[in-house]
């Protein structure tokens, strides 16, 4: 029987568009990539190496400079290296997202607590991008129209990983939540569905409240 970690990497290195993608959208998929692969590897065997389940956070898709480098969500290559310890030579760029969950991650009780307990993944595990800037999923009408069997597909071939069907938690509060819930309404993966905020919002515009955003993740997360 495949670890958590072995299932994971495995979904992760055959990730593959059923679909032609529209209107100059390119795919960021970084998982072919021998470095990323190996840090993958190593993330995953580190903190998934069992057989428990885990709750599921689920954000948009990667962008650029943290799953879109690494291959893993929510971390930049900083991170990677200097809160799970894993060394790198990915240019060390930092993100956002990225730096506000592991903030999260470390008031939380640590990467190896956290991880122990959740699994991040992302609506799309594939990036998108448009003229060199990083595209949700959702901001492209046509785009939005094609991606839903991918979705699912990568939902159901998660799901036997062994996450949690009680409670998932979405990450953004605004039109990744409205799609997740409308998927969730359909297909009836989870018994509920709660919203955090974005990091990239809270890093961007609610910077100085950032503390009481932190709270409110460590809160939420630790009802289970």
């Amino acid at each position: 029987m495949n670890t958590f970690a072995e299932n994971i990497t495995d979904f992760l290195f055959h990730l593959a568009l059923p679909f032609k993608l529209p209107n100059k959208i390119e795919v960021l998929d970084v998982h072919r990539n021998k470095e990323v692969q190996s840090a993958c590897i190593a993330f995953y065997k580190k903190f998934y190496n069992d057989h428990h389940k885990r709750h599921l956070l689920i954000g948009i898709n990667p962008g650029r400079f943290g799953g879109g480098i690494t291959g893993i969500p929510f971390t930049d290559p900083i991170r990677l290296q200097n809160d799970c310890g894993i060394a790198n030579d990915f240019q060390k760029k930092q993100e956002l997202s990225s730096v506000f969950i592991y903030d999260m991650i470390n008031a939380y009780g640590g990467p190896e607590k956290f991880y122990n307990q959740f699994y991040v993944s992302a609506v799309s595990p594939l990036g998108f991008v448009r003229a060199g800037k990083n595209l949700n999923y959702y901001d492209d009408k046509d785009l939005l129209k094609c991606i839903e069997p991918f979705v699912k597909s990568c939902m159901e071939k998660q799901m036997d990983f062994g996450i949690a069907d009680d409670i998932c938690f979405c990450i953004g509060e605004g039109e990744n939540l409205k799609y997740v819930l409308a998927l969730n309404k359909k297909y009836k993966w989870f018994n509920g569905v709660k919203a955090l905020p974005h990091p990239r919002f809270i890093m961007q515009y609610k910077l100085k409240q950032k503390e009481n955003y932190i709270k409110k993740y460590v809160e939420m997360l630790k009802t289970l």
